[in-house]
């Protein structure tokens, strides 16, 4: 196949995928699992033709693929992908920019610097506010997290870049019982140890409360929660805030999915009081619908930032302007700024507020809904995206949300809260709609149904 023939059946493949996918089964069927088994072979000895390898792709691996990019997925605060930034990403794609340096690619480094200003406003952070652009919460979590580690030592006279962590004066961690996986993982990474953690109580709602934080002093990282990953409530960051700023403490917002109420006029004061914290971490590929992968680490000293991320090298070159590498842990990076540039201009701040806006309001669809049928009973305050919902018993809401599962309507996956199985419903979708909800909806009834009956789903 000629290279020109290649890019426009794949490109032909591409929509064939989207013109479907909106309507589809949401998980793939048995059948496209079993048809996986085509891939399962010994590297070949020899080249293969361009259009038999994309022609396996689409046959094969299309049918394969979760729809997350529907309507209805609900299992994981997975995002879809608005129709600019996707084709934004396409695009990009043929570029196959390394946004390291500006050197490397202008391009990159003017957008990373006009969506850093972007961000800041839509915020409300200070101007000085400094932005990585990473894969995801996880890495942007550990970004700011280690400047954290690195300001709070430097004050006491220790730089850990020139001395590591052997004899430094020790910092302490406080957050709440339920915070997020990725939180812990970079506690761990970064050598505070997850035994060292001073964990604070939540409320009934996985808030944590604020009255049972201990004392605080300038050698505490404090991290909080913008959207708790079950039930979606905010923490108390101005009250929070404010007694570590008294004390000379650090602190850091885990906002993955959350941290964009901030830019919807109606959900905004789920956030009040962020713009006091020291950094904050958020997704692009979830609340904001880029595509995968789009993290975003947020920093107020800037300098702190650069400092614990530091790189250095004869052989580079400093631009003018900007060198995103300075600003995350990876030297070589694929310029996925481009994407999340093209999101925020497509939708501006009315199509943010509105596009947010619009998940919330399916979540609270979707939790009326379950709440009036007999045998669901929803647990949580659906203040953004969020619904958390039960069966009578354990078994019969594993029972159910299998049910679910295999009946590939939706799709939505399952959490423990306060010692009890739940089914946890994530509304991250453009694309989701009332009718979207209420099929989803009807699912959940024959689930239980069927549970109930002891008859097995066909899917």
């Amino acid at each position: 196949m000629q290279e020109g023939n290649l890019f426009e059946t794949t490109q032909t493949y591409a929509l064939d995928y989207l013109r479907h996918v909106f309507d589809r089964n949401v998980f793939p069927t048995a059948e496209a699992l079993e048809g996986l088994a085509q891939f399962e072979e010994s590297l070949p000895a020899e080249p293969t033709d361009a259009g038999e390898v994309v022609d396996l792709l689409h046959q094969y691996g299309s049918p394969a693929t979760v729809a997350q990019v529907g309507g209805r997925y609900f299992g994981f605060v997975n995002g879809s992908v608005v129709p600019a930034s996707l084709a934004a990403r396409n695009l990009s794609a043929f570029w196959d920019q390394n946004s390291a340096m500006e050197i490397l690619s202008p391009i990159s480094a003017r957008l990373e610097t006009i969506v850093e200003r972007w961000l800041q406003e839509l915020f409300g952070l200070p101007d000085k506010t400094a932005s990585g652009f990473v894969s995801g919460t996880s890495l942007a979590t550990f970004c700011g997290l280690a400047a954290a580690r690195y300001r709070l030592l430097k004050k006491q006279g220790w730089d850990i870049n020139e001395k590591g962590l052997f004899e430094a004066p020790g910092l302490r961690v406080v957050t709440s019982r339920q915070a997020h996986s990725t939180v812990i993982k970079a506690i761990g990474l970064l050598g505070f140890g997850k035994a060292n953690v001073e964990w604070v109580d939540v409320d009934k709602q996985g808030r944590i409360r604020p009255e049972d934080i201990p004392a605080l002093d300038d050698r505490t990282i404090v991290i909080l929660q913008a959207g708790n990953v079950n039930s979606g409530s905010f923490d108390d960051f101005n009250t929070v805030c404010e007694k570590a700023r008294a004390a000379g403490a650090w602190v850091h917002i885990d906002g993955a999915f959350g941290l964009w109420a901030r830019a919807v006029e109606s959900l905004k004061h789920l956030t009040m009081g962020m713009e006091k914290a020291d950094s904050w971490s958020v997704d692009g590929h979830k609340t904001l619908n880029t595509p995968y992968d789009s993290g975003i680490v947020l920093c107020a000293d800037r300098e702190a930032l650069v400092a614990a991320l530091h790189m250095s090298g004869s052989y580079i070159v400093l631009g003018e302007e900007r060198d995103g590498m300075f600003y995350t842990p990876e030297m070589s990076r694929r310029a996925r700024i481009i994407e999340l540039w093209a999101t925020l201009r497509y939708l501006g701040k009315k199509g943010i507020d509105e596009m947010v806006g619009r998940m919330h309001e399916r979540a609270v669809q979707f939790a009326g809904e379950l709440s009036r049928i007999n045998g669901f009973q929803v647990l949580n305050d659906v203040v953004f995206n969020q619904v958390m919902v039960r069966c009578k018993t354990d078994d019969l809401t594993e029972k159910v949300m299998k049910g679910i599962q295999e009946m590939r309507v939706c799709w939505v996956g399952g959490s423990v809260w306060e010692d009890r199985k739940v089914i946890r419903i994530s509304i991250c979708s453009w694309a989701t709609t009332e009718k979207d909800v209420i099929a989803s909806v009807r699912s959940f009834e024959t689930a239980l149904q069927l549970a109930r009956n002891k008859i097995p789903i066909n899917p």
